[in-house]
């Protein structure tokens, strides 16, 4: 049960700089993570995301509770408007290509 599921908000697509500067605690966490490989999961995520009418936060979660190791991916809401989009991801069920494509950028990134 991966704790950090959305990746201190980074996985949400609301922090694309290394500014830290955010009105979050998890600005800091989230800013390193705004790399060009990291950036580049966030526009995949927001690309597959699009076409299932799907936030990148909906789509980042479906992406990890996909993942055979994982029995349900913990996330935080910290407004109640993002509530739906954590509820949402919980009935998109991404395809055998976009979780390779997911899975491809993601260790792209890790290297």
């Amino acid at each position: 049960m991966p704790y950090y599921a959305l990746a201190s908000g980074f996985l949400t697509g609301k922090y694309r700089t290394t500014d830290a500067t955010g009105d979050s605690p998890r600005a800091g966490g989230a800013a390193k993570l705004a790399t060009p490989a990291g950036l580049a999961v966030i526009d995949a995520l927001e690309e597959i995301g699009r076409a299932h009418g799907a936030s990148i936060a909906t789509t980042a979660l479906a992406w990890v509770r996909a993942q055979p190791t994982v029995v349900a991916p913990l996330a935080s809401a910290s407004r109640p408007e993002q509530v739906k989009d954590l509820l949402a991801s919980m009935s998109l069920d991404l395809s055998t290509d976009e979780l390779a494509r997911l899975d491809a950028v993601s260790a792209a990134a890790q290297d």
